[in-house]
Parts: C-alpha cells; sequence; structure tokens
C-alpha cells in the first residue's frame, strides 16, 4: 500500500447523495444499474453500479450513498458516467454501497 498526504486525499471530492432513481443498465457488460443522483449544489449525476446481487431497484430510492464526484466522465457502453459509485466487495467479489446511516445534506463532503 502506497503512503498518500493528507493534500492528496483532500483532493478526492467524495460527496453524499441521495438517489433519486434506479433503471436497468441491459448495455453494461455484468448486471448493473444507472443511478440518478442528487448532490445538491453539485448538481443532480448520473452513473452506473454493479449492485444488483444486493440491491433491488425499489429499495435504493431515498438512500444517500457516496460517490466520487471530481473525476472525468467515463464512458459505460453507450452511457456515461459522471460520478463514481462507492462501496466495499463482500466475500464473493459482489458489491456493498458506501451509505451513510444518519441524513446529511446532499453534497455534504467526507471529512
Amino acid at each position: 500500500m502506497e503512503t498518500i498526504s493528507w493534500n492528496d486525499f483532500e483532493k478526492v471530492e467524495l460527496r453524499v447523495g441521495t438517489v433519486l432513481e434506479v433503471a436497468d443498465f441491459p448495455g453494461a457488460r455484468k448486471p448493473a444499474y444507472k443511478l440518478k443522483v442528487d448532490f445538491g449544489d453539485l448538481g443532480i449525476k448520473w452513473s452506473s453500479a454493479q449492485i444488483t446481487r444486493h440491491y433491488t431497484k425499489e429499495e435504493l430510492p431515498g438512500s444517500q450513498i457516496v460517490g466520487v464526484v471530481n473525476f472525468p466522465k467515463k464512458q459505460i457502453a453507450n452511457f456515461m458516467s459522471e460520478f463514481l459509485v462507492t462501496g466495499f466487495a463482500d466475500e464473493n467479489g459482489d458489491i456493498v454501497l458506501t451509505r451513510v446511516d444518519k441524513h446529511v445534506p446532499n453534497g455534504s463532503k467526507l471529512v
């Protein structure tokens, strides 16, 4: 593991946002959803996430997730991802979302 400085960490914009909408993503190579997330003053952004093993489309709206919002946009199949959804791999390699357990304002930065 490489050691980074505090200044390096401060460059990463880890922000919280509320999931507004979840859609199937049939064009993805692995099963995934498209997520529409409200990041407050940073705006509404879309991303894809390979989280179909642990989450249904119906349970995600209203939950707050953590995303990296200062990466450049990335094309995934026919879709432009505007932020990176964060999570942890379980023992099978399936992603568990990084979420907050108490509501905080959309766009709040991880400190």
